[in-house]
């Protein structure tokens, strides 16, 4: 019997395959860029992009380059001016970004680029040190209520996500967001000690930060920001107590300006593909991060609400001047 040489039908298996699955039959050289240093949230994030998009197929290579400075205003810059129309180009942005692009007055915005997915987020929580009188986010509420000046607050840099959310809080409990008094650190540990000392109030920041010691019993979390309580955790949230404060650190990635619709819907899937990935299920497994996809036009109106929603707060604080 006649057979066929093993090289046409391993040909003819590929291009089966590739017909399946466009994304997959291509073959991706693609690159990232992480607008940060080394070793932060949205390199780890590009990072395990990398393994990711590879190990599932999606990709043959994924070049990773950081472009740190300004909170992401510099990344941004060289992204939009300097890949238009690269339909090969990704970068990693989030939540930090929007505030980072409106405090430096970035001639540079979220609207130029376009926009793919967001990937991850990470719920956010208030604490206080276990010997706290306030226990509850009510009693935190009533604090802020009679005296905010005297209520302080320790989170990461000012105008990010911590800060947002510390005058999301006061708004929530109709308190004047412009009189929070909110301290920035400048890293995870200095905020800690601070909070453990007894020298602030209250902490905020993304879950994961404080939760050995809220396992441990040195803090207590009041509430975190989730809609609903996160599966297996007894910290209540904010809703439910009564304080409407929903928020949370995400992190996402967009191509740039002036790129064919072809070449979006080629990396929209090349990422739905890769977020389906074992590959991927365990990056967040391992990093502790939520999957939080949100793709095509759903993720466009989520990134416009959330500037609009990032910049009305930071002018309510004082940060950005109308």
């Amino acid at each position: 019997m006649f057979q066929f040489p093993a090289r046409l039908v391993g040909a003819a298996v590929a291009l089966t395959l590739a017909a399946a699955n466009p994304v997959l039959g291509q073959q991706l050289e693609l690159k990232l860029m992480a607008p940060a240093a080394p070793g932060g949230g949205w390199d780890q994030t590009a990072r395990s992009m990398q393994q990711a998009l590879v190990a599932s197929g999606v990709a043959r290579s994924v070049q990773v380059t950081n472009v740190p400075g300004a909170g992401g205003s510099v990344g941004i810059a060289q992204f939009v001016n300097g890949a238009k129309g690269d339909g090969n180009q990704m970068m990693v942005n989030g939540f930090v970004m929007v505030g980072a692009l409106a405090m430096n007055k970035s001639p540079v915005t979220l609207e130029q680029v376009t926009p793919i997915a967001r990937l991850t987020e990470e719920i956010q929580v208030i604490v206080v040190p276990a010997n706290s009188p306030i226990k509850t986010a009510q009693d935190l509420a009533a604090a802020v209520k009679a005296d905010i000046a005297k209520v302080t607050f320790a989170g990461g840099s000012a105008g990010g996500v911590d800060h947002v959310m510390a005058a999301l809080f006061a708004g929530a409990v109709g308190a004047d967001a412009k009189k929070i008094n909110y301290i920035p650190f400048s890293g995870g540990g200095e905020s800690l000690a601070a909070i453990l000392g007894g020298k602030v109030t209250a902490g905020i920041s993304g879950l994961s930060e404080y939760e050995g010691q809220i396992k441990s019993g040195k803090l207590r979390a009041i509430g975190v920001t989730s809609e609903k309580r996160i599966a297996g955790s007894d910290i209540p949230t904010f809703k439910e107590q009564g304080i409407d404060l929903v928020i949370a650190n995400w992190r996402s990635v967009v191509a740039p300006p002036g790129i064919t619709p072809e070449q979006k819907k080629t990396l929209s899937d090349a990422v739905e593909k890769m977020v389906k990935s074992d590959a991927w299920k365990e990056v967040l497994k391992q990093k502790g991060w939520e999957d939080a996809y949100l793709g095509g036009d759903a993720f466009a109106d989520f990134l416009k609400k959330e500037t609009t929603r990032v910049t009305d707060v930071l002018k309510s604080v004082g940060l950005i001047k109308s």
